[in-house]
């Protein structure tokens, strides 16, 4: 997506006009123009220069908002400019200067008109004088506020009239009606005409031709600071970048702009200090506090090979770090990028406001030339029916229609940021509240992705330390998943690993070595009862636990059984009440996993999800994603790269689980603190979010609905209820000040509560969607299906794959290590010889083709 800035827009007009002369530029495929940012995002392969042609003769300003250096240089972006409140300043100098010429032209207007305040001796009694007093203080006010009627009559000419020019003909017409009463006036002093005199002092509108623009430019002020706050949450990331790094130069430490430091630098973060890129550490060792990326309060210790993110601070050690990310790169910078392109983007319901907005002032001018006529028709003064008309100009307000979508997309996905929740476009936001069904990946997503023991089982005559000992002896040398949790364990328990020598690693099955004089071993069940003998009690203990979704490692001591040591992948803390949560809110949760169907039935009635489908692949995730959809809107919950076909094929893509790589293009959202109630966290803020623009849209439309018929007399006869042109200009400036205002209400929202969680009128409820709760993904023709003994873990698994996708014919092999199988998916046929040299030169026993 290519980034402009969009100057001279003032209302939704304006916006709709951007956005159609831009989509009639040949390439491009899609345009999303804000006006809450000034900016606009195009996609396509329309030339820059070509777009911003377009937007100039369209009557408005703009320039592309590169980012990028020269000569394809990575520099740190620079979204200070973009953001920066440079309105609110000149707004403010301009409200100022009308107010002091307001109040002496409304004291001689109304206060003396009205309540007979006294005058100076050189306009008392004056009426001429006092004409000519209010035309001038008036016409200052004009001057000072030319931006209305420049910008306003500049839409008119390029045919796209927009706020402005309500203001301006609402103003003018007040200005040059009064003008004519003021001409006039002279004429019929030169003729002695006292009471007519008397009579045109009425039809004096300048103090509403100031009063217009003065009320309108206080709408503007406040409209303008509360837009300031929505983006209160970018700017605040923004703050954390660094402005220098300290490099080490030739053993020196040297001070340089962030945007000298390049990738391979190495760079020194003291306590205290906020780690200007990412890095790796590659000396000393310290608690850095990642809050502001992730939310978490509890610093996370590094040390030496961890990696450390641009704006986290370091709070006690004293760090050396090789930069990894710089510029653009790095976390931060693609966290504010995907902000910026939220803001930039548009919400489906925006459309609704889109369709108004573009007919809206011409309609509206159309109305108040119909009121102004209708009202002279029935024989009322022209004054009078030139107020009814005014008041209609300037009491319209297509800034509210606008606003409504735009100001409660950026303050949401701005409580999203702050709490680690990153919606990467406007319509990601709006969708995720909607979903039906969420599809939740098992591994890293429910479970943490990483072995831990769970049990000791020590056989008789053996103590648990005996045991733990051997295994923790054993393992401590393996590069193994699984004994990477037996030596944590272990180093949990204090203790010290043993000496063993004479240590194999016998593929496909297990560890051996020599420990205190004596053979040990450790692997899985064929192996050691080849070696010792093990009851039957021990045997029913180990299909209990593959039962449970547990993995169970036997170890033994010469020809004595020591016992078993089950390993599993434990599922979060957080994920029973995370899929609570989602059920309360009406969203059925389905689990995928390529695991076996026993093991996956207990990792799901643990976890509390409402279906499970087992024994899927990647590309089989995708397919059962799309059987869902045929119920509803699905959203799926995953890593963001193994599971990056069922992220797309999903109605929304949630990726968790990310860490620092945010930038998953699978994914629609983000979640960077990984933790799977933020799941149900993105749904209530969705949800809020939506329910805010709804607010503010029926807010807009509701306004103008009464608004315009008040202004226009319609409820004289009825009610005796008219409009003066100032209250009307009142009426406008504060609309798209409450709009926004209700927007900025989201930042009270707490999205971690889930007190208040009630079910879409569209929930599906909980039972099974699909024909049967397990789902096994296997070809019907040719696959063949093959017995292969020695496997223990999904690290076996991927031997036995690669060794038998190198085969001719082979297209894609899955290993069940729980089962003893693999099933292969081929183009042609295969010989079994061929099959069996592949499976045992992988190092484990080939038995037999099953299909």
């Amino acid at each position: 997506m290519e980034k402009y800035n969009v100057t001279g827009m003032s209302c939704a007009a304006c916006q709709a006009r951007v956005e159609k002369a831009v989509s009639a530029v040949p390439g491009v495929e899609n345009c999303a123009v804000s006006l809450l940012t000034n900016s606009m995002g195009v996609e396509g392969s329309a030339d820059s220069s070509e777009i911003i042609k377009a937007i100039e003769n369209a009557g408005y300003g703009a320039s592309l908002a590169s980012d990028g250096g020269a000569d394809g240089e990575t520099k740190q972006p620079n979204y200070d400019d973009a953001l920066a409140d440079t309105e609110s300043p000149k707004i403010r100098k301009r409200l100022i200067a009308s107010l002091i010429l307001l109040v002496p032209l409304m004291y001689v207007s109304m206060g003396h008109m009205m309540w007979n305040w006294p005058l100076p001796t050189f306009l008392d009694g004056n009426h001429v004088a006092m004409g000519i007093y209010e035309l001038v203080l008036a016409g200052l006010v004009m001057v000072i506020n030319q931006k209305f009627f420049i910008s306003g009559f500049k839409g008119v000419i390029h045919g796209a009239p927009n706020m402005d020019t309500l203001v301006a003909m609402g103003s003018a017409a007040s200005f040059v009606y009064s003008l004519y009463a003021l001409f006039a006036m002279t004429g019929a002093q030169l003729n002695g005409d006292e009471a007519r005199v008397m009579a045109l002092m009425d039809d004096f509108y300048f103090e509403s031709a100031a009063m217009i623009l003065t009320l309108i430019t206080v709408g503007k002020l406040l409209e303008s600071i509360s837009k300031g706050r929505t983006t209160d949450a970018l700017k605040d990331l923004m703050k954390l970048a660094a402005k220098t790094a300290v490099i080490l130069k030739d053993g020196a430490e040297v001070e340089v702009p962030i945007e000298q430091v390049k990738i391979g630098d190495r760079f020194v973060v003291k306590p205290g200090d906020n780690i200007p890129v990412d890095g790796v550490v590659i000396d000393g060792s310290s608690a850095v506090n990642e809050s502001a990326l992730t939310g978490e309060s509890i610093p996370v210790d590094k040390q030496i090979g961890d990696t450390v993110s641009a704006a986290t601070s370091n709070e006690s050690g004293y760090l050396v770090c090789e930069a990894t990310r710089v510029g653009k790169d790095t976390t931060l910078s693609q966290i504010i990028q995907m902000v910026s392109d939220a803001a930039a983007t548009k919400a489906p319901i925006a459309k609704i406001a889109d369709r108004v907005s573009g007919i809206f002032v011409p309609t509206v001018i159309g109305i108040a030339l119909i009121t102004f006529l209708i009202w002279l028709f029935v024989d009322q003064p022209f004054g009078f029916a030139l107020s009814r008309a005014i008041s209609v100009l300037v009491i319209s307000c297509p800034c509210a229609l606008g606003l409504a979508t735009p100001v409660a997309i950026m303050v949401g996905n701005g409580m999203g940021a702050k709490h680690g929740i990153m919606f990467k476009t406007a319509v990601s936001l709006e969708e995720t509240g909607k979903v039906q069904i969420v599809a939740l990946d098992k591994t890293g997503t429910i479970t943490k992705g990483e072995p831990k023991v769970i049990g000791i089982f020590e056989a008789e005559g053996t103590d648990d330390v005996d045991l733990l000992r051997t295994a923790f002896a054993l393992e401590n040398k393996s590069e193994h998943p699984l004994a990477k949790a037996i030596v944590a364990y272990g180093l949990g328990e204090g203790l010290e690993p043993a000496e063993v020598s004479d240590f194999k690693v016998l593929s496909g099955n297990g560890l051996t070595g020599i420990l205190d004089g004596k053979q040990v071993y450790g692997g899985n069940l064929e192996f050691i009862s080849s070696k010792v003998l093990i009851e039957d009690i021990y045997l029913g203990l180990a299909d209990t636990l593959s039962e449970k979704g547990e993995t169970p490692l036997f170890f033994a001591s010469d020809e004595r059984f020591l016992g078993i040591i089950s390993v599993a992948d434990v599922i979060k803390e957080d994920s029973p009440e995370a899929i609570k949560q989602l059920k309360n809110m009406g969203i059925h949760v389905v689990m995928l996993t390529g695991d076996n169907p026993k093991t996956a039935a207990a990792i799901a009635a643990e976890a509390g999800v409402d279906e499970v489908v087992a024994g899927v692949k990647p590309d089989g995730k995708e397919e059962v994603i799309r059987k869902l959809q045929e119920f509803g809107k699905v959203a799926m919950v995953g890593d963001g790269i193994n599971d990056a076909p069922a992220l797309t094929r999903a109605d929304m893509g949630i990726a968790i689980g990310a860490g620092t790589d945010v930038a998953i293009d699978a994914a629609d959202v983000v979640l960077m603190k990984s933790r799977l109630t933020d799941v149900a966290a993105a749904v209530r803020l969705s949800r809020a979010t939506l329910t805010n623009i709804h607010e503010n849209l029926f807010w807009a439309f509701f306004y103008n609905v009464i608004g315009i018929p008040l202004a226009a007399g319609a409820y004289i006869h009825a009610f005796g209820w008219t409009l003066n042109p100032m209250f009307g200009a009142a009426a406008m400036s504060l609309s798209s000040f409450c709009v926004v205002t209700n927007a900025l209400r989201l930042n009270l929202f707490k999205m971690t509560n889930h007190e208040k969680d009630k079910p879409l009128k569209n929930s599906l409820g909980h039972e099974p969607l699909l024909e049967s709760k397990t789902i096994v993904s296997k070809e019907e023709d040719n696959t063949m299906e093959i017995t292969v003994k020695g496997m223990m873990c999904q690290h076996c698994e991927a031997h036995v794959k690669e060794a038998l996708e190198k085969l001719a014919g082979v297209e894609e092999a899955t290993a069940n290590h729980d089962e003893n199988l693999v099933t292969l998916k081929t183009s042609g046929e295969v010989a079994e010889a061929d099959i069996k040299a592949a499976v045992e030169g992988a190092g484990y026993e080939f038995v037999r083709i099953n299909s």
